[in-house]
């Protein structure tokens, strides 16, 4: 019996919270959000804060249309590989007090560096399985976007891992989980000086790897460039809009985790303050953790995405390597020095 309710248990973690339920509904109301926040910063109305999820619906009501010259599996299935490591990345972060036990212990910055690959690689596989001669200018502007972000990324989260890892005596610390509980017993790392630089650097990789603007790259919406996706069509493509959603999140929440995680000791120590104990204390404090989670990946959207899509220029897709490699590593690269010399 007890291994049955493990099962469940499990299943619910990957089918409800934070598993697919928790990804889908948050993933796309970031996504609207964004959406209208970049409209009133541009003096527009905007869509509604629930369209991409009429986006979505309406997409999977539609025809899915195959290409003549597709590969017809990888076309289809390619979408469904995306989906489905955003879902399994999605599990791996911690929030808050809520670590699932399956994956608490093998949860660090390697697996998430891997699993992030994945959706990219994806996407690029669908458009090179469509046949579309447009498909290898969206692959080429993609690829170059990927790699442009891999060297910041690494060097933030190396800064995150050095900086706890010192302190613990570990040296570099890869676990997730482990960092999150020294946030919550020492506070958040974004109060420590040397790591505001790494915190900017992840601030500006978050739009090149969701795709977002101002980068000229993957998913331009009013540039035949859009390639990868220009032969999608119904529930295949329905379902990139919603990895889209999704990796917003994951990206948002990453950052929450690494840089604001010691927030979660408030919420321990409100729940304390109230007085509730046992299985209500649990729940109130699981919902507590959602909460402050959404709220805190909406203010990291806003800055990260919705910001620098309303005021900053377009990049065109020579300049986005040198302008990671230079300026955003070089953030990265000053806060990994700094904490290593133990400033």
């Amino acid at each position: 019996m007890e291994f049955v309710l493990d099962i469940l248990k499990n299943l619910g973690y990957v089918l409800i919270f934070p598993g697919f339920l928790f990804c889908f509904l948050t993933g796309m109301l970031l996504c609207g959000i964004d959406r209208k926040l970049v409209a009133r910063m541009q003096k527009r109305v905007g869509p509604p804060i629930l369209q991409p999820f009429y986006d979505f619906f309406k997409l999977c009501g539609k025809e899915t249309i195959v290409p003549a010259a597709a590969n017809k599996t990888v076309f289809l299935t390619a979408p469904l590989l995306g989906l489905a490591a955003l879902v399994v990345l999605q599990l791996f972060i911690p929030v808050f007090h809520v670590q699932i036990p399956a994956f608490a212990e093998i949860a660090d910055v390697i697996v998430i560096l891997y699993l992030l690959l994945i959706p990219a690689v994806a996407i690029i596989l669908g458009g090179a399985s469509t046949g579309s001669p447009y498909a290898g200018v969206g692959l080429s502007r993609e690829m170059v976007t990927v790699l442009a972000c891999e060297l910041p990324l690494v060097l933030v989260l190396l800064s995150v891992g050095r900086a706890v890892g010192m302190a613990d005596g570990s040296g570099i610390c890869f676990s997730l989980s482990k960092i999150v509980n020294f946030q919550m017993a020492n506070g958040s790392l974004i109060t420590k000086l040397s790591l505001i630089p790494a915190a900017i650097a992840f601030l500006l990789v978050i739009p090149g790897e969701t795709g977002n603007h101002p980068f000229d790259a993957a998913e331009a919406e009013t540039e035949i460039c859009e390639g990868m996706l220009a032969e999608y069509s119904g529930a295949p493509l329905g379902v990139f809009k919603l990895n889209h959603g999704i990796k917003m999140l994951t990206m948002t929440s990453l950052f929450v985790m690494l840089f604001f995680g010691g927030i979660g000791s408030g919420i321990e120590s409100l729940v304390a303050l109230v007085g509730l104990t046992g299985v209500a204390a649990t729940v109130v404090m699981v919902l507590l953790d959602v909460l402050v989670l959404f709220l805190l990946c909406v203010i990291v959207t806003a800055v990260g995405i919705s910001l620098v899509h309303a005021v900053t220029a377009r990049l065109k897709i020579e300049q986005i390597f040198k302008y990671y490699w230079t300026v955003v590593s070089g953030l990265a690269l000053l806060s990994l020095v700094l904490v290593w010399y133990g400033l």
